[in-house]
């Protein structure tokens, strides 16, 4: 389901109308708010009837108390209006501040959800779906749900409320002249259903390349050191100039249909004024309407036309916030494909042992990675995984960690199946350093304890020390609160690897992986943590996966693998002895020193 999220209904949203399913879950973010969106309505609705009373004040005005020359009369019914602006002023500052305390507050409940949700999906989900496309999930698609949860919907009930007082007035001020006003209305209703149907469109290609704009740009930014290196600026910014081009294209049709949309609404409120003038002018010389209820009906005409301006426009926030919505809770709805147990077994202190019983795992289908593979790790074991490039080695440590199910097998840890052992316990007990670094924004010491509270300065300290990680630290005047940029692009790359290497170690595992942990550090530094190594795997059962076999000579066992399945078993010079795959890949590195150093 995780790969329809966004591709499929990317193409889906906005083609059908406002969906009562996801509406019930929408105006479900504003239960905890209840009280204060009631609050909101009774407000906008008595601004709705405030701005009615005005225009209904008018034939009193002009008709009793101009005509029959009642200037007291007059002064008291402009005070009342006065009054009556004040008023509706004072409430509509209220009501806005209230209404957009309450989105903001929905939107930051939102998007918390959000995001918790989203940390809490395996790493399938992420292999599928684009991180930027992501990204306009909890930034571009929740801003746009603010003008719905802050004004939209409670304004809009007053934009109802009015049109109803407004019918109301009309009507009971006469009711063949309400009649003439609103012939026009169907070809209003008309107008507005051809504006609707085209904007929904025009929205719909809109988010669909705003999520494309987000997910090109965060790929390319992330990517930039390789775009300059190999001088791809150009290309680069030619894809992205077409991208931004139908964004700007579509959004030049929507500015189009609104530009044609409301000047159409006024002609056609031109249009009711004129009846209004034709036919009760018509009246007035017959003395059957006097001139103060034809200028209110003039008054109520434009205020009508407005709020279905205003409506139309709301519609139309709705329309995209669907769109929004839609994809927000097809994400929230995705569920983790690795759960914990029901019932979890407590497996008190790690010993270490690891066993894979009969292995199976493919990521997509049934192309396995793995097949068919066993072997067990003892308690403080050092093992090493050798082999080419695809052959397994890393997605036996993801397995392991349990970022992947198994399709067939078990995997033991201490003799209990990783599916009985909850996930935050499982990885708890295990310490990794992988090839690609990760490091946060913040400081150094931020980066080891990954803000984990209960990582205390002597464990930091240790880590530190024993990763050989204290010199660099030293050079350094803000010492471990040293700023990190995002990346860690300041830092080298052994740098970043001593300090990932600390990280593994101030959790202090029972289960230490090392994921190609030296390979692209310098001879130096290589010194330094394979000194630590020595003296940190005691007690420790360890994963070394490793293309330097100068560096897993020493491990208790060796496994090679090849396509997914277990070649060869054991020791470094038994390997050797047997003349096998092992020996192939020992002798081509040896080859390859031998050929450099006669270089």
């Amino acid at each position: 389901m995780s790969d329809q999220i966004i591709n499929k209904s990317e193409d889906d949203v906005l083609t059908r109308k406002v969906d009562p399913k996801i509406m019930r879950r929408l105006l479900s973010f504003f239960k905890p708010y209840t009280k204060y969106i009631v609050i909101a309505t009774v407000l906008t609705i008595t601004i709705s009837a405030l701005a009615a009373l005005r225009p209904r004040l008018t034939p009193i005005a002009i008709d009793d108390k101009i005509m029959n020359k009642d200037f007291p009369g007059l002064q008291y019914i402009i005070l009342i209006m006065l009054g009556t602006l004040v008023v509706q002023g004072l409430i509509q500052y209220v009501m806005t501040y209230l209404t957009s305390w309450i989105g903001q507050k929905i939107i930051y409940d939102l998007r918390k959800k959000i995001f918790e949700h989203i940390m809490t999906l395996d790493l399938k989900f992420f292999d599928k779906n684009p991180i930027g496309r992501i990204v306009t999930r909890v930034t571009g698609d929740v801003e746009v749900l603010f003008e719905v949860f802050s004004s939209g919907l409670v304004t809009a009930f007053g934009d109802i409320f009015l049109i109803i007082w407004i019918l109301y007035f009309m009507f009971d001020l006469d009711p063949k002249l309400a009649l003439v006003t609103l012939s026009v209305l169907p070809v209003l209703i008309i107008a507005t259903s051809i504006f609707r149907k085209k904007v929904r469109e025009s929205y719909r290609r809109i988010r669909i390349l705003i999520a494309k704009l987000n997910s090109f740009i965060q790929e390319h930014i992330s990517g930039i050191t390789i775009v300059q290196y190999f001088s791809k600026e150009k290309r680069t910014t030619d894809e992205f100039e077409k991208i931004n081009r139908e964004h700007t294209d579509q959004n030049k049709k929507s500015v189009f249909y609104y530009a044609v949309f409301f000047p159409v609404v006024e002609l056609i409120g031109a249009v009711s004024v004129g009846l209004i003038i034709w036919y009760g002018g018509g009246q007035v010389v017959q003395n059957a309407v006097s001139v103060g209820v034809i200028i209110s009906f003039i008054l109520f005409t434009e205020m009508f036309f407005s709020q279905i301006r205003d409506l139309s426009e709301k519609y139309n926030i709705l329309q995209t916030a669907m769109a929004s919505s839609e994809r927000i809770f097809a994400l929230l709805d995705e569920k983790p494909a690795i759960t914990d147990s029901a019932d979890p077994v407590q497996p008190g202190e790690i010993k270490g042992r690891i066993e894979f019983r009969n292995v199976w795992f493919a990521y997509n289908d049934e192309d396995y990675v793995l097949k068919d593979v066993s072997f067990v790790i003892e308690a403080g074991e050092k093992v090493a995984f050798v082999g080419a490039t695809g052959a397994g080695k890393t997605t036996i440590i993801n397995l392991l960690s349990r970022f992947y199910e198994v399709n067939r097998g078990q995997i033991t840890i201490d003799g209990i199946d990783i599916k009985n052992i909850k996930q935050s316990e499982l990885r708890s007990n295990i310490g990794i350093v992988l090839q690609d670094v990760f490091l946060f924004s913040g400081d150094i010491r931020s980066n080891i304890t990954l803000n984990n509270s209960e990582i205390n300065n002597k464990a930091i300290e240790n880590a530190v020390d024993n990763v050989g990680l204290r010199g660099f630290i030293e050079t350094l005047p803000d010492k471990l609160h040293h700023t990190v940029n995002e990346r860690g692009s300041t830092l080298s790359v052994g740098q970043k690897q001593l300090i990932s290497f600390a990280r593994a170690l101030a959790y202090d595992p029972k289960i230490l992986i090392l994921d190609e942990a030296t390979s692209s550090v310098d001879t130096n530094t290589e010194m330094l943590i394979q000194n630590a190594i020595q003296r940190l795997i005691e007690g420790r059962t360890s994963i070394i996966i490793a293309h330097r076999l100068s560096t897993i000579q020493t491990c208790d066992k060796i496994i090679v693998m090849h396509k997914g399945e277990i070649k060869e078993m054991g020791p470094h010079q038994e390997l050797l002895e047997k003349g096998g795959l092992y020996f192939k890949l020992y002798q081509l590195q040896y080859k390859d020193s031998v050929i450099m150093n006669n270089d």
